[in-house]
């Protein structure tokens, strides 16, 4: 009775979310047996025979736990196999929980293994309840150590001195959370990848308030405004005379940045030319102005954030690889608004009520419709969109709380209306969104499409919150 009990439990908690479990035996008569007793307990497993197949699964894939067998060399007994691959595993991840099977008898395997970070042992041939118990107390622990560690990253970045607001409660924010809590202090490179109006430059502003150089300045430049006949100046700056109009010194902005962080935006537009000039300073910290043979040290932490794929983009020849390298010490990867939808009450919440309080609003809330609204709607332009919408909801009501029809939001089916349905504005919008989208965001392709300029481009995306 009391084992039937602790089954239904482990079948409760992994149907409230499934566990994923890696089990490595080289025997397929046992991968048989466990996969029998754990799939209708609602375990996602993935089975290896080797210690290196699963190593090279860690790897590539997260799993919630590991069930190791000790012995893989047919006739040997030492365990000397197993207990290496759990010292190996706790290397690539110490946090998770590794359970070790074992032959009756060899207790003195079973404890060395857990000197080495193994969480517990069942010795073969295992009890089924037994087996279930364990597990089940092995992953509940780690649920509850990542939810401990999620929330203190929370904390981490909402304490931040400075910080902008930073709001994501949504489970897909989660592991940007968390990364940028183990990234933040760090002097790190970090790249941020995510569509237009994600919430790239916030969240470079979160991990500068949250590091050493948080007291010194963050230089953000949006790189895919800036044309190539002005791109060294802006960057390293320029002495007089260096060119026509250079009539005057001027600090660039990695002189700028010194010390504190300098955010790059939208980097995959740099053109190639000038890509090696940004990897020189990366890889050594020196620089010299245009028209300049002195050279200068700088100290900068390098945030910098695309919208495009960037690892496509070295393939197809236009960004170098070895920039890429040096760039993204660390990635992190924002989730476009449709995929973080429990976070619209929260940030309209937070717009509505800035926006209220610099317009002397007396606007109190959302009518229900209003948020529906914003729930249905596919957000192309993501936060800044919404950001955007609110402005015009809070300028546009004529009660105390915001209605369905002040929010301005083009209906799905807008595109299929009429053109003489639509204002100049509207299709102009539509005929950018569609742009973009063709081109897979890539902002130089869309502008050429366009006959515009990529700054002519990028102001109108400016205006309609794209």
């Amino acid at each position: 009775m009391v084992s039937e009990h602790k089954s239904g439990d482990v079948r409760s908690t992994a149907r409230e979310a499934a566990c994923r479990l890696l089990i490595a035996d080289d025997q397929p008569h046992i991968l048989e047996a466990l996969r029998l007793l754990l799939k209708p307990e609602g375990y996602q497993l993935e089975m290896v025979r080797t210690p290196a197949l699963a190593l090279e699964a860690l790897g590539h894939e997260s799993f919630d736990g590991v069930l190791i067998d000790l012995n893989y060399t047919r006739d040997t007994t030492s365990g000397l196999e197993g207990l290496d691959l759990v010292t190996r595993v706790k290397e690539l991840d110490a946090q998770i929980p590794v359970v070790v099977m074992t032959a009756w008898g060899n207790i003195d395997l079973a404890v060395e293994a857990m000197r080495r970070g193994a969480g517990d042992f069942i010795q073969k041939p295992w009890e089924n309840a037994r087996l279930l118990n364990i597990l089940r107390t092995q992953m509940e622990l780690h649920r509850s150590q990542k939810r401990t560690q999620w929330l203190e990253a929370e904390n981490r970045i909402l304490r931040a001195p400075g910080a902008p607001d930073f709001i994501a409660s949504a489970a897909s924010m989660r592991s940007v959370v968390e990364m940028m809590a183990r990234v933040g202090p760090s002097d790190a490179n970090v790249l941020i990848a995510g569509e237009h109006g994600t919430g790239k430059e916030v969240v470079a502003q979160t991990l500068h308030r949250m590091s050493s150089r948080a007291d010194r300045a963050m230089v953000a430049v949006n790189t895919g405004a800036l044309p190539e006949g002005t791109f060294e100046s802006e960057l390293f700056g320029h002495v007089k005379g260096a060119y026509t109009d250079a009539r005057a010194d001027r600090i660039g902005r990695f002189e700028l940045a010194s010390g504190g962080t300098l955010f790059l935006d939208e980097i995959a537009n740099i053109p190639v030319r000038q890509q090696a000039k940004l990897l020189r300073v990366l890889e050594t910290g020196e620089m010299e102005r245009v028209g300049s043979s002195k050279t200068q040290i700088v100290n900068v932490r390098m945030i910098s954030a695309t919208n495009a794929d960037l690892r496509a983009e070295c393939a197809a020849g236009r960004f170098r690889e070895d920039l890429l390298f040096r760039l993204n010490t660390v990635e992190i990867n924002l989730p476009p608004l449709r995929e973080r939808r429990e976070d619209i009450p929260a940030l309209a919440g937070y717009f509505l009520s800035r926006y209220a309080a610099r317009y002397r609003r007396t606007i109190q809330g959302l009518e229900s419709a209003a948020l529906q609204t914003m729930l249905r709607y596919s957000w192309p332009g993501n936060v800044r969109e919404l950001d955007h919408t609110v402005e015009r909801a809070v300028l546009m009501a004529r009660g105390d709380r915001i209605e369905a029809a002040d929010l301005g939001l083009q209906a799905q089916s807008a595109v299929a209306q009429s053109l003489d349905e639509m204002s100049l504005e509207t299709v102009e919008a539509i005929l950018i969104r569609k742009a973009l989208a063709r081109s897979d965001g890539n902002v130089s392709h869309a502008a050429e499409a366009l006959g515009l300029s990529r700054g002519a481009l990028y102001r109108r995306m400016e205006k309609y919150g794209l």
